[in-house]
């Protein structure tokens, strides 16, 4: 039915007119919305089953929901695009938009990656390594060595504080540091060299190479993270030994990594959306790797892994191995060194702090569970 306010022809053309404005709105609309769309590729350094990918997911679902869509990161598994250990390369190339993976990686580049990634055991955790990062000039330092000194096209965010990882899995357990010597041994970073120092023959492999290089007697242990990756990986399948605490790799943290021009691009507001995506994504990991790594550890032990802890000889031969590596890499490379001084500084005033303020967590443990 027609209004009468439509029925005279000067109204019917002022009403075409706005019916017109009103349309042309309507699809002008969605061009706007479109060009503030940004789909990015982000590709993991991980295999599609690990949980370190699904913790890449849980990023990537943050920058999805809090921009609203206007940036999307289009998560890939290792391999998807390129290798893992190519990842930081396609990143700063723009074959790769952005990725998500360890800093240790790079460490062939400069073995001062490897302290943004796997520091040294100083009596630190990997959250207050973070806190390192964001409060003690920790990312005043690793910008002047991505930007500065190697002059990567990159822009970089940690995220994500990795529980101490285990020593590895083995054939039969290892009871003193004598046992290091010869062993061919997996790991990443810094505790290439560590381990080395310890006398063992390292090779260093991506997540997903591991396990079949144990099986066919490639390499006699391996270390790669966690009760859960572990689990995903198959370890249980090829050792039975697991052996757990280790100075090695005492504070790690993800890297999640940008191609710089492409994130120089996007705005403030999208800027700030990233970041703090990385900080929220930062504590649900956390949290979610005490659920998981807890029950996956069970479920290991149910199955027959033979569960240890690393006997005290060994740690106290890791940290000597670390003065080494430290005052060698130190000596070698000024940066190195001027960046050790720096997390010394900080642990020595905050975990004074924690070890004054802090009760003792075994005293109460043992109360409860009589352990």
């Amino acid at each position: 039915m027609t209004s009468e306010a439509t029925k005279t022809p000067a109204n019917r053309r002022n009403f075409l007119k706005v019916a017109g404005l009103a349309g042309a709105g309507a699809i002008a609309m969605p061009q706007v919305s479109r060009a503030q769309t940004l789909t990015w590729k982000f590709q993991s350094t991980w295999p599609t089953k690990d949980i370190f990918h699904e913790f890449a997911g849980d990023f990537a679902k943050r920058v999805n929901d809090m921009s609203g869509g206007r940036l999307k990161m289009d998560v890939l598994a290792a391999g998807a695009v390129v290798p893992a250990f190519q990842m930081q390369d396609a990143v700063a190339a723009g074959i790769l938009d952005g990725g998500h993976g360890v800093s240790a990686y790079w460490y062939g580049k400069n073995k001062a990656f490897s302290l943004f990634g796997t520091p040294p055991a100083l009596g630190w955790d990997a959250t207050n390594f973070l806190g390192w990062m964001n409060h003690g000039g920790g990312y005043d330092l690793y910008n002047d060595l991505v930007q500065n000194q190697l002059k990567l096209n990159l822009v970089g965010f940690f995220s994500g504080p990795m529980p101490c990882q285990p020593l590895g899995w083995f054939k039969k357990e290892l009871k003193t540091a004598d046992d290091f010597k010869g062993l061919k041994y997996r790991t990443v970073g810094l505790a290439a060299d560590l381990m080395r120092e310890m006398g063992a023959a390292v090779t260093i492999l991506a997540g997903g190479e591991i396990v079949p290089a144990l099986e066919r007697g490639v390499i006699d242990g391996a270390e790669f993270n966690n009760p859960s990756s572990d689990s995903i990986l198959g370890f249980q399948d090829v050792a039975k030994v697991y052996m757990l605490q280790s100075y090695h790799q005492a504070a790690e943290s993800f890297e999640l990594l940008f191609n710089k021009t492409k994130f120089d691009a996007l705005s403030p507001e999208l800027k700030a959306i990233v970041k703090y995506a990385g900080e929220s994504a930062s504590s649900d990991m956390n949290w979610k790797a005490l659920d998981r790594y807890s029950k996956d550890l069970e479920l290991l032990r149910s199955k027959g892994v033979n569960v240890v802890a690393t006997p005290e000889a060994i740690l106290k031969a890791q940290l000597a191995a670390w003065d080494k590596v430290l005052e060698k890499l130190g000596g070698e490379n000024a940066f190195f060194k001027k960046v050790v001084d720096s997390q010394k500084d900080w642990v020595k005033r905050t975990v004074s702090y924690e070890r004054l303020n802090e009760p003792s967590r075994d005293l109460a443990f043992n109360h409860f569970f009589k352990t």
